[in-house]
Parts: structure tokens; sequence; C-alpha cells
């Protein structure tokens, strides 16, 4: 069966927007990966509630990457059957976005809770950790110009003079740069990574929330254009 007029117009529009939505698929991949990267290698995030959000867009960047060719073989074979489970399966990954948007937006009330107690956690295990566990702690405290959680008085127990800091908090880093300068604001940054930290990974849950919601209204036009479809080819196979 050969569809005709607009229907024609609307396979290939439904052609192209499953193109549009395997590329959506790969962007969504991409910045689930990334805010979980971020989350779990700027700073050991001990909540597991904070993957959530970022595994739920990647689970369903990996779908829809697949839905989108299946769309594609169903628009081009003009296979009624292709199209409607085309459709309905698109209609759940939308409802699974939302509900990954609500529970990032939910989560975002959280953040300050669990970064308190992961930088809390992270100073006390410092001295007795391991070297990879160390670097990624200096790695963040470098990258962010901060010291401590609320400020560089939070390592008043690193070392037994009580006035020593990991030279990390340095602004100029270099061996030793940190001993007995805790409250020297010349050294030492004396700010501490809480709030920089809170900042950053609000800012990354946002853009998941974004992504999940414009991928969401735009798969609502695909399941649209997928419905005229099947009721133009049903149409075709009645009249054959």
């Amino acid at each position: 069966m050969t569809l005709e007029g607009g229907m024609k117009c609307v396979k290939f529009l439904l052609f192209f927007f499953n193109f549009v939505f395997w590329i959506c698929g790969v962007a969504l991949i991409v910045v689930g990966v990334l805010v979980q990267v971020s989350m779990h290698q700027t700073v050991m995030i001990s909540d597991a509630s904070a993957s959530g959000a970022p595994i739920v867009i990647i689970a369903v960047g990996v779908v829809i990457f697949f839905i989108s060719f299946f769309g594609c073989c169903g628009a081009w074979k003009e296979n009624y059957c292709m199209v409607t489970m085309f459709s309905i399966l698109l209609s759940l990954v939308i409802l699974v976005q939302i509900a990954a948007a609500i529970a990032g937006y939910v989560y975002r009330n959280k953040v300050s809770d669990v970064v308190q107690h992961s930088l809390a956690d992270m100073i006390t295990k410092y001295s007795n950790s391991s070297a990879e566990f160390k670097a990624s702690v200096d790695r963040l405290q470098k990258d962010l110009k901060c010291c401590g959680m609320n400020d560089s008085s939070d390592w008043r127990n690193f070392r037994p003079d009580g006035n020593s800091v990991p030279d990390s908090c340095c602004m100029n880093v270099s061996t030793n740069c940190g001993i007995g300068a805790m409250t020297d604001s010349a050294k030492v940054h004396q700010e501490g990574c809480a709030n920089a930290l809170e900042e950053g990974l609000k800012k990354n849950l946002m853009w998941v929330i974004i992504a999940a919601l414009v991928l969401a209204f735009i798969e609502v036009m695909g399941v649209v254009f997928a419905c005229v479809l099947m009721r133009g080819i049903r149409s075709g196979y009645e009249v054959m």
C-alpha cells in the first residue's frame, strides 16, 4: 500500500522527527553521563539518590536511540503495527521523562543536605584514605578554589597543631604550603566548598530537567504524527 497526498507528507515528517529523536537520544545520553560524572568524580557523593535522575535520563536516551530507529522503519515501510508500537513506546518514554524531570526538581531541594553530609564525610576520611580519594578531594578544592566544607577551619583536626590544611587549600599550591596557614587569608582560601558545589550540582540537574522536558515536548509531536499516519494506513487498508 502506498500513501498519497497529505499522508505521504505526514510519513516523511514522522521519518524526519525520528531522525531528530535519534539525535536527541544521543544528546540525553551525553547530558546524563556528564551530570553523573560531575556528581561522582568532582566529589565523593555518598547519597545513592543523587544518581536517580541522571541514570533515568541515560536509560531514556538509550531507549529513544532504538525506538527512533524502529519508528523510521515503520514510517518508511508504512507498517501499521510498527507505527502503533512506536507510538505506544514513545508515549511511555514521555511519561518516564516527565517523572525524571519531577524527580530531578525534587532532588534539587536535597542537594544542600547531601553536599553537607558528603563534604563532612570527605574531611573526616581524608587523612586515612586512599591516594585516589585524596586526589579527588584535592582536585575539588583546587578547581573550586575553596577549603573545607563551610570554611578552612573545618580542617582543624587535619594535623595535631590544629592550624593546618591540605596543600590543595592554598592559593598557590606547593608542598607543605598549608602547614600552620589555616587562618592566613593571604595563603589559604577561607571560603568553604559547600556553596560552590551546591550551585554546580543544581545547575547540572537543571540541565537534565530542561533536556527531559524539551525532548518530551518534541516527542508529543512525534506521537501525534504517528497517530495521524496510523489512521492513514488503516484507511488505506479499508479501501483495499
